[in-house]
């Protein structure tokens, strides 16, 4: 009989407990299983310590991934996502701290309106979103705005737009300019792929692109209604922001960026990202574009 221990009996009647004790104590298991608690314990503690170890594995390989800019919220998803595992939060920022890890954390977004000063033609529009960030349908509201990014010397210019409904980036383009032809090819691109905006609302702050006669002349022909922030309220469009701050985060500022066409690429490759594989507790800890296809299908 201990010879059978001492070959395996002992881990198959621990698993026997792992697999028994939610319907009996521990000690009647031990007594009729003919072992003791303590070498019980002494198993449990080492199973779990094993399974920390494994969970600290995947906690390094997200954190990694995503170039050391989640916190212990995010990778708890991640790890339900990636290898469908449900883990206490707190167990996770617990190995976190073990592993000596955090989020970096971000930069808090200093909106600059330079352009703003080059409103000529003083076209305002009322501010219809009025920091009503929810939609329960696509193609309600869109959020929309411009940000910059320097290397050395050289800016890019991204103009992006937000669905508000489930928070996908449904247009964006890359130029050396900020200019009209930016934010005008942006939503040239977008009402490419969205053809039906009848009742849209289009929200933006008011810079010079977005009261420029072509912009004004633009959307009622799509049947889209223009809302603009008040003048120097970064806050009335706080969704778009988020989304900027997020990228230049993640994509940028983490990376020794020698060159325009290398932040492009980086611009680029985190939209991608940002629309197909980075989940949203928002969206039940779906994609923008999985929570699209939820509608779809």
């Amino acid at each position: 009989m201990v010879t059978n221990l001492e070959s395996g009996g002992l881990q198959d009647r621990y698993v026997v407990i792992d697999e028994l004790k939610h319907k009996q104590t521990v000690k009647e298991l031990c007594v009729y299983l003919g072992i003791s608690r303590s070498g019980y314990y002494a198993y449990l503690k080492r199973k779990n310590k094993h399974i920390d170890e494994d969970l600290k594995l995947k906690i390094r390989i997200i954190y990694e991934q995503r170039n050391k800019t989640v916190g212990y919220r995010r990778i708890q998803d991640e790890l339900y996502r990636q290898y469908r595992l449900v883990v206490n939060h707190k167990k996770v920022l617990r190995l976190m701290q073990e592993l000596g890890i955090q989020a970096i954390i971000r930069r808090k977004y200093v909106h600059r309106t330079s352009h703003e000063a080059a409103v000529s033609d003083g076209r305002i529009a009322e501010n219809l979103l009025n920091r009503d960030f929810k939609a329960d349908k696509p193609n309600l509201k869109w959020a929309t705005d411009v940000t910059q990014y320097r290397v050395f010397d050289d800016k890019i210019y991204l103009s992006a737009i937000k669905d508000l409904w489930n928070n996908e980036i449904v247009g964006y383009h890359i130029s050396r300019n900020n200019d009209n032809p930016l934010v005008l090819e942006t939503f040239r691109k977008a009402f490419e792929k969205h053809k039906d905006v009848t009742g849209l609302i289009v929200h933006s702050d008011q810079g010079s692109q977005y009261t420029s006669h072509a912009y004004h002349d633009m959307l009622p022909q799509v049947g889209a209604q223009i809302s603009m922030s008040r003048r120097g309220n970064c806050y009335d469009n706080a969704s778009i922001e988020s989304f900027f701050s997020h990228l230049k985060v993640e994509a940028l500022y983490p990376y020794d960026i020698r060159s325009t066409d290398e932040a492009q690429r980086r611009i680029e490759e985190f939209i991608r990202f940002y629309n197909e594989d980075r989940a949203q507790r928002k969206l039940n800890k779906l994609t923008p574009v999985e929570y699209r296809n939820q509608l779809v299908s």
